[in-house]
């Protein structure tokens, strides 16, 4: 049986920064905190726990005195670089390139529709971490959609300025922006912004070509993972049979009869050090039922 593994799958660059700087700081003897997960899987995590990485929620930044907080790379609100200063507390931070440039232009977009009746319409996921850090830039005076459902809460007789989560889909962007397009009062005071990160959605065309290339399909990824979850969407449509996992241990060997091929993909969430491990675990799964 052939097992290959995706060379596009695995952390984005954004992902790696925070990890290295985290595995840095821990290396030099230094206690360090993430504040949240430092990425959405769980194995990743646990591996950096057992390093010396402790992941704490917001709550506990005021018993942190003096400590040393990492920023993971979804960002954060403004609020929280003052809470950290207040409490003394210093700060590595490892917010994505790509996610702290978006954070500025929300700034922009909110300062030009402050200054003519507008709003700022953000696709994105409520509650996501990165969505958390953008509407904090502007104390959250801005509308947050995930589909063109939320579109009925938008005031269409004023101007709108559209941007999106890194991680969104670009055709639900794409499918948002035209539905703006076709409610607004005047579709030229709609301005248009492609925040999408490039890295993420040029995996979503590549993973149904790798999908469709073998009889069985393995996408490991954490269950916290939205990109996870967008880009395990596709292998699925592409090939159905198609399983996601988030480590070795859930491998179902029926997943594997009459096969001849598998292909092993990830998130940008996933280590390639985990979907190897994946890999292994099929190909010691396979020996053994060759040897009965």
């Amino acid at each position: 049986m052939h097992i290959e593994i995706d060379d596009q799958s695995g952390f984005c660059f954004g992902v790696v920064k925070a990890i290295t700087k985290a595995e840095e700081s821990l290396a030099a003897g230094e206690k360090v905190y993430s504040l949240g997960d430092i990425v959405h899987n769980r194995v990743e995590v646990q591996r950096l726990e057992e390093l010396g990485l402790e992941t704490i929620s917001h709550a506990r930044l005021p018993e942190l005195t003096g400590s040393t907080v990492l920023i993971r790379a979804h960002g954060e609100p403004p609020s929280t670089y003052r809470l950290a200063e207040e409490h003394g507390i210093r700060v590595i931070d490892a917010t994505c390139p790509v996610v702290a440039n978006l954070q500025h232009l929300v700034v922009k977009a909110h300062e030009r529709m402050k200054a003519c009746g507008g709003q700022v319409v953000i696709l994105g996921k409520r509650g996501h971490a990165e969505v958390v850090g953008l509407t904090g830039q502007v104390d959250s005076d801005a509308w947050v959609v995930e589909g063109i459902e939320d579109l009925e809460a938008i005031d269409f007789s004023r101007p709108i300025y559209l941007l999106s989560q890194t991680t969104q889909s670009l055709a639900l962007f794409e499918s948002v922006k035209q539905a703006i397009l076709e409610r607004a009062a005047d579709p030229a005071q709609v301005t248009v912004h492609d925040t999408i990160c490039r890295q993420v959605s040029n995996r979503n065309p590549h993973l149904r070509e790798f999908a469709a290339r073998f009889d069985t399909v393995i996408f490991v990824s954490g269950k916290k993972s939205s990109n996870g979850k967008v880009l395990y969407r596709s292998c699925l449509e592409t090939n159905p049979r198609s399983y996601n996992i988030e480590d070795e241990q859930e491998l179902d060997p029926a997943w594997f009869e009459n096969c001849r091929s598998v292909g092993i993909c990830g998130a940008t969430s996933t280590p390639k050090w985990l979907m190897q491990r994946v890999a292994d675990k099929i190909g010691q799964m396979k020996d053994s039922d060759a040897g009965k």
